[in-house]
């Protein structure tokens, strides 16, 4: 289902870049600092309301929204390509923003939403692992869709939902290995207590090694303990014999 372009309107200001005051500046004004791309033209760095960023990435189309850049008073088709945000508060700090050729094919990745309930689910008792949950495609950007639908109602044990069961059409070309496993149904995995005999059998099986080690240390400590003694009494004799030659 292609997507609806958004007929969204993004303000940006040109602003300083090199330095990380300015950065913090721009911050600081209620903006956070972006880039501009694209086109064949050079990058400009300049400054967005964080605001209109994230109504445009919680859209359904997320980040392949496709919307006007308003800048120095003319406008331009963009797209978020990369964004970045502060790992505690989790607020904006950047974004990249690329500009967009309506008769160029684009590489956009957009996600699998899986539809109905699988048959091996559904009448045999097992669960639905979702292995791919997007798929690289390439095609214009006003054929870009927000998301791809496949029915799964068939799934099976035994049968896998790969990319080349994807619905296909004439404006998409699928840029993911179509042989990629989507989807598959697989059986619930049960913990079987063991029993009596098992578990004695498991006992007996054990090894003793842990007592035979700690054995070995209080023969050992019984042994030293034992043979300090002896070591002194044949050392005295010694000393004897030493002062008679004297």
């Amino acid at each position: 289902m292609p997507a609806t372009l958004e007929h969204n309107v993004l303000e940006a200001q040109p602003r300083q870049s090199g330095t990380k005051n300015n950065a913090r500046r721009v911050r600081r004004e209620g903006k956070i600092p972006a880039v501009v791309y694209g086109a064949g033209k050079n990058a400009t760095s300049v400054s967005v309301d964080p605001r209109h960023v994230l109504r445009i990435l919680r859209s359904d189309s997320g980040h392949n929204t496709i919307f006007d850049l308003a800048m120095n008073g003319e406008r331009t088709k963009a797209m978020i390509v990369d964004w970045q945000y502060e790992p505690i508060k989790g607020n904006l700090l950047h974004i990249d923003l690329k500009r967009i050729a309506m008769d160029k094919t684009l590489r956009v990745s957009v996600p699998i939403m899986l539809q109905g309930v699988a048959a091996g689910v559904k009448t045999e008792g097992g669960i639905l692992e979702h292995i791919l949950r997007e798929v690289e495609i390439e095609c214009l950007p006003g054929d870009i869709p927000s998301h791809i639908d496949v029915d799964i109602s068939h799934l099976t044990f035994g049968k896998v939902l790969r990319v080349s069961d994807l619905p296909h059409s004439a404006k998409i070309k699928y840029l993911t290995d179509e042989n990629q496993p989507i989807a598959h149904v697989t059986a619930v995995k049960e913990e079987v207590a063991p029993t009596p005999e098992a578990a004695a059998a498991e006992a007996a099986a054990a090894p003793a090694e842990p007592e035979v080690i700690k054995k070995g240390k209080a023969e050992a400590e019984e042994e030293g303990e034992e043979a300090a003694p002896a070591e002194k009494a044949e050392k005295k004799p010694e000393k004897a014999e030493k002062k008679e030659k004297k």
